[in-house]
């Protein structure tokens, strides 16, 4: 196992990552899913007439919201340095290429 890092915002809250997760998971799409207790997060690797789920993350509504958040917060804070990012096509939009 790798070295405990300290994630950002979190000083003194030392995590532990895996050689295995080291690397990523490559996503360019993901579903979510939820019931009253989970939400379900699927991330994708999809290619010309076929998907692979790299990663599934499971977690309660009240974590969700608090995931949306940072991921807002980081939003804002990437463009406010590196400027707007144009948003992905639609999967659902893109023409097939065979």
């Amino acid at each position: 196992m790798a070295e405990p890092t300290r994630p950002p915002g979190r000083p003194g809250f030392p995590v532990k990552v895996p050689e295995h997760v080291q690397g990523g998971a490559y996503a360019n799409n993901m579903i979510v899913g939820h019931t009253r207790e989970e939400f379900v997060m699927d991330f994708l690797y999809v290619f010309p007439n076929q998907a692979v789920v790299n990663a599934r993350v499971i977690t309660s509504p009240g974590h969700m919201k608090r995931i949306i958040r940072a991921l807002q917060d980081n939003l804002r804070k990437y463009e406010a340095r590196f400027g707007d990012i144009r948003e992905a096509v639609d999967p659902k939009e893109e023409p097939v290429v065979n």
